[in-house]
C-alpha cells in the first residue's frame, strides 16, 4: 500500500481509480455528464471492483472509498476531482439509488470489518497497524455518513 495520508485520494490505488476514471471520461462521455452506474460496472470490468460482495479485496475496498471520495467532492464543489484535463468537460453525474447503495455497501462492509475467506479484510487490518487508524476510520465513517444520506436525500 502506497499511502501518503489516510484519505483513498492520497494513495497509490486511489489514483489508479482517478486514472481510470479519466481514461474511462476520455473514451465515454460524449457530453458533459457521466452515469454512475456505467462507471462501476466499468470498473467491475476492469477489476476495481468484485463481481460480488463476496469477493472480499485491499483494490476493491480502496476503488469504492476513492469512488465515495470523488462523489463527495463533486458534491462539495460541484467538480469531479481537480477539474483538468479530462475532468473539466464533466459538469454533472447522474446518479441512481442502486449504485449509492453499491457504493455504501463497500463502505459498510469496511467498517463493519466483514472478513474474507481468511478471516481478516485487509484494508482494516493494514490501517489498524499504521499511525492514521482513527483518522482513516474517521474518514470511513464520513464518506459512509455523506454517501448514505444521498441515497436518503434521493428518496425523497
Amino acid at each position: 500500500m502506497g499511502a501518503w495520508g489516510y484519505k483513498p485520494l492520497e494513495s497509490d490505488e486511489g489514483l489508479d481509480v482517478v486514472d481510470f476514471l479519466e481514461d474511462y471520461i476520455q473514451n465515454n462521455a460524449e457530453s458533459n455528464h457521466i452515469e454512475l452506474s456505467e462507471v462501476i460496472n466499468a470498473m467491475k470490468l476492469e477489476g476495481f471492483l468484485g463481481k460480488s460482495f463476496d469477493e472480499i479485496d485491499f483494490l476493491f475496498d480502496i476503488s469504492a472509498m476513492a469512488l465515495a471520495e470523488l462523489y463527495v467532492m463533486y458534491l462539495d464543489t460541484g467538480k469531479l476531482y481537480d477539474a483538468e484535463d479530462e475532468f473539466e468537460k464533466i459538469h454533472s453525474i447522474n446518479v441512481d439509488e442502486e449504485s449509492l447503495k453499491f457504493i455504501l455497501r463497500y463502505l459498510n462492509d469496511s467498517r463493519a470489518e466483514v472478513p474474507d475467506a481468511d478471516g481478516i479484510r485487509e484494508i482494516v487490518v493494514l490501517w489498524r497497524e499504521s499511525e492514521c487508524w482513527i483518522e482513516w476510520k474517521s474518514n470511513l465513517e464520513f464518506l459512509y455518513n455523506r454517501v448514505e444520506k444521498e441515497i436518503i436525500h434521493s428518496l425523497k
